[in-house]
């Protein structure tokens, strides 16, 4: 497989039956954890930690930052943030797959210099199962 350009990784929100993709984002993020739950006792061979498998709680996060362009997207994560609102995003990752489910927006920052573009920052936390299509 050959190296996938960066701007090829897209953000969108739901919105009715039909994706929008998140204006401006100059930078992406995805990350996925997995909390583990430690199992070791004294009993533990050798002393090594033991986990338990599929007992932890799964999340993922994502981050964005890029250029504000007042877009309907804009509004659209604005009203979301405000309105504490779990809302369906869609991650499309370049000849992987997309990544989708319910995201809450647990941060949204803007910022500007005097003799700059005006900028802006989210973060989205999962808050359900989430779903993967192969491309």
């Amino acid at each position: 497989m050959v190296a996938q350009k960066g701007k090829d990784l897209l953000l969108k929100l739901q919105d009715g039956s039909a994706y929008v993709t998140v204006a401006g984002l100059r930078s992406r993020r995805l990350a996925f954890n997995a909390q583990a739950v430690d199992v070791t006792d004294a009993e533990s061979a050798g002393r090594w930690r033991e986990l338990l498998g599929g007992a932890g709680v799964q999340r993922a996060s994502v981050s964005g930052s890029g250029l504000f362009k007042d877009q309907a997207s804009d509004a659209l994560v604005r009203a979301a943030f405000f309105g504490s609102v779990i809302l369906t995003w869609q991650l499309l990752i370049p000849d992987f797959g997309t990544v989708t489910g319910p995201f809450q927006v647990t941060a949204l920052e803007y910022a500007g210099q005097h003799d700059g573009e005006l900028t802006f920052e989210l973060s989205l936390e999962s808050a359900g199962a989430l779903t993967f299509g192969a491309v």
